[in-house]
């Protein structure tokens, strides 16, 4: 019927089809399927099953390992939908793959966020909703609107006020520090030196330890050589205990075993990157955070950063 707007689809990826089921009930809106597969060469193929024309999509698809197939899913997806009439695509990208890649370190390297943020342009998506991105600054390399998301609302309750907030590095401590005043609690940082790519060094402890409970918080765990070596610092410091929240559990082969192996405690993380079901890891849904941002009466995305 002429003048009728339709609310918005969901299309669920395959890295974390049940994240993007949640966001859609979360948010009230339908789903529409997609059939993925591969041809006999190892290229991805792509079908949306569903009526798009004239319909806003979102396409809830975190790029996490394997990182390349996940992104060129996500492109082929928004081209299909351009292309079956849909009015606007916007990717819902829990995790950002690329995002610390985002410098030339030398001569010869490209900047490969940039370029894969270029690369959903060129597909078509028009606007992209994240959760936090390595490095804010970020956002300035998509050629489109950024919803930038934090997880505050779902860490903060989940952190006692009596502990201390340790950032691992200089680079989480915007984080540590947001978060350490919104709790009223004390503030220290492991000092270290990156010796190569995925490989840092602690150094010292900066800031009182000793005899109390250390919370250690980060964007993300990788190798988790970072938050084991602050682990092992603070411990050294004369810390209680040591437990570790961080936003997206990459989490390499050994990964887990190198926290545990290091006298973290507790690790808290969130689905993020897909689904994850570590024995005695508490995992938090982000479902209703992007529920919040995908809802018809969400406010545009441009600027915004909740």
């Amino acid at each position: 019927m002429s003048g009728v707007a339709f609310p918005p689809l969901v299309l669920p990826g395959d890295a974390h089809p049940g994240l993007g089921q949640a966001i859609a009930r979360a948010a009230g809106l339908d789903t529409v399927p997609a059939t993925l597969g591969t041809f006999a060469d190892g290229e991805t193929r792509v079908s949306i099953d569903g009526e798009l024309r004239g319909r806003a999509l979102f396409i809830v698809q975190p790029t996490s390992a394997p990182t390349n197939e996940r992104l060129m899913t996500l492109a082929l997806l928004a081209d299909a939908a351009r292309a079956a009439g849909a009015a606007e695509v916007t990717a819902v990208i829990p995790y950002f793959g690329y995002a610390r890649q985002d410098v030339r370190q030398r001569e010869g390297e490209p900047r490969s966020a940039q370029l894969a943020a270029r690369l959903l342009a060129a597909a078509g998506i028009a606007r992209v909703i994240v959760l936090e991105l390595h490095s804010p600054a970020l956002e300035s390399a998509f050629p489109m609107p950024v919803t930038h998301l934090r997880a505050d609302e779902l860490v903060l309750p989940r952190l006692p006020a009596d502990g201390v907030i340790v950032s691992p590095d200089a680079g989480g401590m915007k984080r540590a520090q947001r978060y350490a005043r919104a709790l009223g609690a004390p503030l220290a940082a492991v000092a270290k030196a990156r010796t190569a790519a995925d490989v840092a060094v602690p150094l010292q402890v900066l800031g009182e330890v000793r005899g109390r409970a250390c919370f250690v918080v980060d964007d993300m765990a990788s190798t988790g050589r970072t938050i084991a070596g602050a682990a092992q610092a603070l411990a050294t410091a004369g810390a209680t205990a040591v437990h570790a929240f961080f936003v997206h559990a990459v989490m390499a082969p050994g990964a887990l075993e190198r926290l545990r192996a290091a006298g973290v405690q507790r690790i808290v993380t969130t689905d993020s990157t897909g689904p994850v079901a570590w024995r005695g890891v508490e995992v938090l849904s982000t479902a209703a955070l992007f529920a919040a941002a995908v809802r018809p009466s969400a406010a545009p995305a441009e600027g915004r950063n909740l």
